[in-house]
């Protein structure tokens, strides 16, 4: 008797079985799909506006269609380069400083004096928790040339007081260093806890083949910790046009705008205070489409060279 060989499942069976095995699981994972359905991806609609000279009587679909008109009026505008250039050095200024986060994971996990270690984390993380507005006004109260705390060292030292605030050559490094103050010890915390993950066998046999603390650093720490670095690098580079306006915002005064113009705080200017919204989001769906082809990028060569990505 002739043996039948076992029918093949189809694709479809196997996701309906292995989704009524895991039903529980799919439960919880709902309200969040449900909330970027909702409001992330049910508004994305809007981004038709970009092509019509949207009239709020008239609505999205009323308003009349004017292609690339929008992006063209941006990329021939009188301030289109300034505002390229200062975006993309602020963002590269930034994204050098991605390494630090790292760095002081390491440094944090080397500690064996138990109360420093935690004294240093909560001293780091705690300023992740002050309000940009606050952080600005300690800014202003620091800085300032007549009454600034930095200011009366600076005059101390027999010079005169700077305007560190007004001054455009200062702008992009108060902006990025004090969002490193701000940041940094939040920034370690994915860090350490991949650290924590490290094999301590992997340590006790370097250390009986001779091996020094930096050594063991190099060669077991940070290759243990790669793909969290590689990946949080990637969603970096998606975020690389989108630097958050509030904080520049609160530090743009008329006297500074030469390097702390970006294209974020002119959409919010022309959007939200001139009312041309289709403008704004010509320029928003610029900026996006940017985000989109570095994370696509930089993920594919990530793939390739560290076998370690998004997808």
């Amino acid at each position: 008797m002739e043996i039948q060989p076992p029918l093949k499942q189809s694709r479809g069976y196997k996701i309906k079985k292995k989704f009524v095995a895991n039903w529980q699981l799919y439960l919880f994972l709902l309200p969040v799909m449900t909330y970027f359905f909702i409001f992330h991806y049910i508004p994305m609609y809007g981004i038709q506006i970009a092509f019509k000279d949207y009239f709020a009587n008239l609505g999205i679909f009323g308003s009349p269609w004017v292609g690339f008109e929008h992006f063209e009026r941006f990329f021939n505008s009188y301030y289109f380069w300034r505002l390229l250039k200062n975006t993309l050095i602020l963002n590269t200024y930034m994204l050098i400083l991605f390494p630090l986060p790292i760095i002081f994971a390491l440094s944090l996990n080397e500690l064996r004096n138990g109360p420093f270690k935690k004294w240093s984390q909560t001293l780091t993380y705690a300023p992740h928790f002050v309000s940009v507005v606050v952080v600005v006004g300690m800014l202003v109260a620091f800085l300032d040339p007549n009454t600034g705390l930095v200011n009366h060292f600076v005059r101390l030292l027999g010079m005169k007081p700077i305007p560190f605030l007004t001054a455009p050559e200062w702008f992009r490094h108060i902006f990025v260093w004090s969002g490193q103050w701000q940041s940094l010890g939040w920034g370690t915390i994915i860090y350490l806890a991949a650290l924590a993950g490290v094999n301590p066998e992997l340590h006790e046999a370097a250390k009986v083949d001779g091996a020094t603390r930096m050594q063991r650093i190099l060669k077991i720490n940070l290759p243990s910790i790669m793909p969290t670095i590689v990946v949080l690098f990637i969603l970096n580079i998606g975020n690389f046009m989108q630097i958050g306006f509030e904080k520049v915002l609160l530090m743009q005064n008329n006297l500074n705008s030469e390097t702390s113009d970006i294209i974020q705080t002119y959409v919010y200017e022309t959007g939200i205070l001139q009312g041309q919204y289709s403008f704004a989001a010509a320029i928003g769906l610029f900026e996006s489409i940017i985000n989109i082809i570095l994370l696509v990028t930089v993920n594919q060569i990530a793939r390739k060279v560290s076998d370690n990505s998004l997808w």
